[in-house]
C-alpha cells in the first residue's frame, strides 16, 4: 500500500502521497496542494524543498557520501578523466574505449571560438572579474550558434550544443585569464588533453615553449572531477530553472556561471586564501587565530573548514589533500601564506575541538592551496570551479528538459500593502 501523509488544515484532513527515492530518501509529494486548498508551503531558500527527481548525483551529508550516477566520487577520481566523468553525468553511463575516444575527438574539433569573440572580450577593462568575463562571453555564443535558441531542436543538435560548451568553456576561461593579466590569448592546441591544454592556455605566451607539469595536470583532472556535479546546489537550481523556460544550454549555463560567482556559493577557495593571507600580514601567529575560532564571542571563523552538507567530512577533501600535497612537493613552492595553510591543517586534524565541532580542512581549502600553488590568482578561483562544474550543469539542464519539467515559478507569501487609492501627486 503506498504511504500517506495527512495535513490537518481547517478542520479538513488532506492526504499527501509519500514518494521514496532509491536510496530510501522520503518526501512528500504537495504537487497539488495549492490546487486542492489553496494553501502553499513557506520554505526560505529551499532547504527543505525538493524541485525535482533526479538520477544524476546523490549526496548523503550526515555519512558523508557522494556519488555520480551510482559511482562513488573516491573511484572516479582515483580512476577516470575528467571527460570520462563528464560523459558518465550527461549521458547516464560510464563510456566505453570507443565511446570516449569520440568523445575526445568530438570536443578537441571544437575547441576553438569565433574570431569575433576576441572582439568582445577586447571590450573588456583588464579589471573586470574572470567570472563577468567568462559568463558574458558564454552567453555570447548564442550569437555565433542561433540555432541553439531553438527549444524544439533535434536530439543531434542539442548534442552538438553539449559538445562545443564541454570544447569551448576551457578557452573562453583561458582567455578571461589573460583579458586580466593583459597578455595575448593562446590557441587551443588539440595534440593535448583536456586539462593540459587548460593549463598551457593559461601560462603559455607567444614567445614562451611552455610545458604541462604532469603532477599539475593531475591535480587539475581530480578537482575538476571532484566539483563536476553536487546535486541540486545554488547554480545547478538556477540552470535548470533557467532552462525551463526552454532558454538555451548557453544562456542557461551563463546563468550558472553568475550564480557561482557569489562568495557563499563558490568564492569559499578565494575565502580560503584571503584568510590565509590575513594571518599572514597579523604576524603569522596560527595559534591566535585557532584561538579565536574557538571564542564564539569573536567575529572570526576559519574559511575552508567543515561544511555546511556535510556533517561528519567531505569525501572530496580526503582525495584532494593528496594531490594537494604532491603538488607542493613537485614544485617546491615557499610560500608563507601555504606555510600557514599547512599549520592550520595540522591543528585542525589533531585538535580535540575541530574533531568534536566537525571542522575538517574541505575541498576548498585544499584547493585553494593547489590553485594559489600553480600560480593562479585568487580572482580566477571561481572560473576554474566553473570549469569543473560545467558538466553538472549540463545533465540538471538535459534531464530537466528530458522530463518535460515545467516552467520553475516559486510562490510567495505577500506582506506588503493592502489594497489603497491612488493619491495625485499634487495632494501627497
Amino acid at each position: 500500500m503506498a504511504k500517506k501523509a495527512e495535513l490537518h488544515i481547517d478542520g479538513e484532513i488532506i492526504e499527501l502521497p509519500v514518494i521514496t527515492g532509491t536510496e530510501n530518501e522520503t518526501a512528500i509529494d504537495i504537487s497539488r496542494l495549492r490546487a486542492e486548498t489553496g494553501v502553499i508551503t513557506l520554505d526560505k531558500g529551499f532547504k527543505n524543498t525538493g524541485s525535482t527527481q533526479s538520477g544524476i548525483t546523490f549526496l548523503d551529508g550526515e555519512k558523508g557520501i557522494l556519488r555520480y550516477r551510482g559511482y562513488a566520487i573516491e573511484e572516479l577520481a582515483e580512476e577516470s578523466s575528467f571527460l570520462e566523468v563528464a560523459f558518465l553525468l550527461i549521458y547516464g553511463e560510464l563510456p566505453t574505449s570507443e565511446d570516449l575516444a569520440a568523445f575526445e575527438k568530438e570536443i578537441s574539433e571544437h575547441t576553438l571560438v569565433h574570431e569575433d569573440v576576441r572582439s568582445i572580450l577586447d571590450g573588456f577593462p583588464s579589471k573586470a572579474h574572470p567570472m563577468g568575463v567568462l559568463s558574458s562571453l558564454v552567453s555570447s555564443l548564442t550569437a555565433f550558434y542561433p540555432k541553439s535558441l531553438d527549444p524544439n531542436r533535434s536530439v543531434e543538435e542539442i548534442n552538438g550544443t553539449i559538445i562545443r560548451s564541454i570544447a569551448k568553456l576551457p578557452t573562453l576561461a583561458a582567455w578571461s585569464f589573460k583579458n586580466r593579466m593583459r597578455q595575448p590569448v593562446i590557441y587551443p592546441d588539440n595534440s593535448l588533453g583536456y586539462c593540459e591544454n587548460f593549463i598551457r592556455m593559461m601560462f603559455s605566451l607567444p614567445t614562451l615553449n611552455y610545458e604541462v607539469n604532469p603532477v599539475v595536470a593531475s591535480a587539475l583532472n581530480k578537482l575538476l572531477i571532484l566539483h563536476a556535479d553536487h546535486e541540486q546546489n545554488c547554480s545547478a537550481s538556477t540552470v535548470r530553472i533557467v532552462g525551463s523556460s526552454h532558454a538555451s544550454l548557453y544562456a542557461s549555463v551563463s546563468a550558472g556561471i553568475a550564480a557561482l560567482w557569489g562568495p557563499l556559493h563558490g568564492g569559499a577557495n578565494q575565502a580560503v586564501i584571503e584568510m590565509l593571507e590575513q594571518i599572514k600580514d597579523d604576524g603569522g601567529d596560527v595559534d591566535k587565530y585557532v584561538a579565536k575560532a574557538k571564542d564564539r564571542s569573536d567575529s572570526f571563523r576559519l574559511m575552508g573548514f567543515g561544511h555546511r552538507v556535510y556533517k561528519s567530512f567531505d569525501p572530496r577533501a580526503t582525495i584532494i589533500k593528496k594531490a594537494a600535497d604532491e603538488v607542493l612537493g613537485q614544485l617546491g613552492v615557499e610560500d608563507p601564506v601555504l606555510d600557514i595553510a599547512k599549520k592550520l591543517e595540522q591543528v585542525a586534524l589533531n585538535d580535540e575541538y575541530f574533531k568534536v565541532k566537525g571542522l575538517y580542512p574541505n575541498v576548498d581549502f585544499y584547493s585553494g592551496i593547489i590553485y594559489r600553488a600553480i600560480g593562479i590568482p585568487t580572482d580566477m578561483f571561481t572560473v576554474m570551479f566553473a570549469l569543473g562544474r560545467l558538466p553538472g550543469w549540463i545533465a540538471q539542464w538535459k534531464e530537466m528538459r528530458e522530463n518535460g519539467e515545467p516552467i520553475g515559478r516559486p510562490r510567495q507569501i505577500y506582506t506588503g500593502a493592502t489594497e489603497r487609492k491612488y493619491v495625485p501627486i499634487e495632494k501627497r
